[in-house]
């Protein structure tokens, strides 16, 4: 499953995120390890260089992080007897991607200074780097968060989620993600097909040659990019599609076009590209602050995907 940052995905996390006031600083490691930013933008660029497509998955793993039990790494860890990893989390399965990168970040930052960042700072970081590689904003992330040494299965952790911290801008300011990535056919096939009133009929015939109707194995798997336009550009493309009917993903389309709240928000979005991506910054910012263990709680680990 090929994960996508859906209106029903930021409406979860809207409703059960919290934030805290954690004494998290953008100049956490400059006396420590001064030189981490450089080498973790390095790593960062070079994988976005290689494939474009991975900007929007590091994006991707930093909301996954975030979402489950705060912005402490835990998306990272691999199964053990002891731990579930999340990465075989229903939501996760077979549609987080990125894990590969952030090793090499985290290994190319012990190089420099063994023991001192934490894997949930990089995944933060590349979240950011990622962004401004492909056109998106950038945006002062704010560091000091330690690992956990924990996973906990999504599904076990909505009962503990409260509801403060991210607006329902927020939401629809987050789902912009979608201008950049993929999708696989599955997700996307009922709305294709079903010859809604909410769906332009020219766009729904052009993706239908990619997406056969018939659900086999390979034909699930078919991908097909969130933006046709600018696929591999952070830009306000996603609003300009749902004013036009051409959202891909139905929890997308839900956006615009039913007088809801949320339509005066993606007009201003499709009219404004600057204003959208601040947003988009600040609002990664705000989840950025999910829940992180400080200070004493959790670990520093040396490699991201095990507690060492």
């Amino acid at each position: 499953m090929a994960f996508r940052i859906t209106t029903s995905f930021i409406v979860t996390l809207v409703l059960l995120s919290s934030i805290c006031d954690a004494q998290l600083s953008s100049t956490f490691y400059d006396g420590t390890c001064p030189n981490a930013l450089s080498t973790i933008r390095t790593a960062i660029r070079t994988a976005v260089s290689k494939e474009r497509r991975m900007a929007a998955s590091l994006i991707r793993l930093h909301f996954h992080d975030c979402f489950v039990q705060g912005c402490d790494a835990s998306i990272l860890l691999d199964d053990t007897s002891t731990i579930e990893s999340e990465k075989s989390a229903l939501p996760n399965l077979n549609s987080v991607r990125g894990f590969q990168v952030i090793d090499k970040a985290k290994a190319d930052v012990e190089k420099v200074c063994p023991g001192v960042v934490s894997c949930a700072d990089i995944v933060a970081i590349a979240a950011r780097d990622a962004s401004f590689a492909v056109g998106g904003p950038s945006w002062t992330v704010k560091l000091g968060r330690r690992d956990s040494t924990i996973a906990n299965d999504l599904t076990t952790l909505i009962s503990h989620f409260t509801n403060k911290g991210l607006t329902l801008k927020d939401m629809v300011t987050l789902s912009g993600a979608h201008t950049i990535g993929q999708a696989q056919c599955f997700t996307f096939r009922d709305r294709i097909y079903n010859n809604a009133s909410d769906i332009d009929v020219g766009f729904a015939s052009t993706r239908q040659r990619g997406c056969p109707s018939s659900s086999t194995t390979t034909n699930n798997q078919k991908l097909a990019a969130l933006d046709l336009v600018t696929p591999n550009s952070f830009d306000n493309n996603y609003f300009k599609n749902l004013i036009q009917k051409k959202g891909l993903l139905q929890s997308d389309q839900v956006l615009f076009g039913g007088g809801g709240s949320t339509d005066s928000i993606v007009s201003e979005y499709s009219k404004n590209p600057t204003t959208f991506k601040s947003d988009f910054a600040a609002a990664m910012i705000k989840m950025g602050d999910i829940q992180p263990l400080t200070g004493s709680a959790g670990i520093i680990r040396s490699i991201c995907s095990a507690i060492n």
